[in-house]
């Protein structure tokens, strides 16, 4: 579904994609790892459309992504910033609404009938006690978890999550990715998040780019692309992997140089 061809993109004067070409295909998630500041998060400005590469391109369904405009974007792909939602003095039932910006007619009627969407959403996320409440009244994990809702009331193709577990205790990130890669599989979702924990992009992903240096250093499946040895080039760590004893998907345990 989307294309990257050598795209080059600097941020305040550095160049932090260089040549980078990758390609991601319908009906997969991808997890994109790599060390902070290595362009994850400017990988997906560049994939949405809301930042133009110096150089290269960024096709979409085969058409160059700068050529849709972006209300038609908005109806086929959605994105869940790091910073996530404002403290602001909306509802979070009206939070969530706003996922259908994009269906709305010059008149501000949506074309579909919405409300089913908004209330599935809002119940997926188990934000019902909630959906009253004000978006500052909400602790940074549950604005995190509207700011998902708002998503599905989107009811794109495509997922870009930059982060998504952010502000989120365990229980609540294997919650909302246990989400996302149910609602990915049940609607043959392009799911594309950058994520810090190797270990959850290993246990949730079906392939992984890894950035280094402004390029893909790896890609593939996580049993491809996990090993000690690309831990060791990218992260500049040493670790040990491991089989997951229930699913077998690659876990990393880390080697501390100090003596404990």
């Amino acid at each position: 579904m989307i294309e990257v061809r050598s795209i080059v993109q600097t941020v305040q004067g550095r160049t932090v994609l260089n040549k980078l070409s990758c390609s991601f295909q319908k009906g997969r998630m991808y997890g994109v790892i790599g060390p902070n500041g290595v362009g994850k998060s400017t990988l997906l400005h560049v994939l949405s459309g809301v930042e133009q590469p110096v150089q290269g391109e960024v096709l979409f369904e085969g058409q160059s992504i700068s050529a849709y405009p972006r209300k038609q974007i908005a109806q086929k792909m959605a994105v869940l910033q790091q910073s996530g939602l404002p403290q602001v003095g909306f509802s979070v039932r009206e939070v969530v609404s706003m996922g259908r910006y994009p269906f709305q007619n010059w008149l501000g009627s949506d074309i579909h009938d919405s409300e089913e969407i908004i209330a599935k959403a809002i119940m997926t996320m188990g934000l019902e006690e909630l959906s009253h409440r004000k978006m500052d009244q909400l602790s940074g994990g549950e604005r995190q978890r509207v700011a998902l809702a708002k998503v599905m009331a989107q009811e794109p193709s495509i997922i870009l999550l930059d982060e998504p577990t952010t502000y989120l205790d365990i229980g609540y990130q294997i919650q909302l990715l246990d989400t996302v890669r149910a609602w990915q599989r049940e609607r043959e979702l392009t799911v594309i998040a950058v994520l810090h924990d190797l270990n959850l992009a290993s246990l949730y992903c079906d392939e992984l780019v890894v950035l280094h240096e402004g390029k893909v250093a790896a890609a593939g499946t996580p049993r491809a692309v996990i090993t000690a040895g690309l831990i060791k080039q990218v992260y500049q760590a040493d670790t040990t992997v491991i089989a997951h004893p229930v699913t077998g998907a690659p876990q990393i345990l880390l080697q501390p140089n100090m003596k404990i």
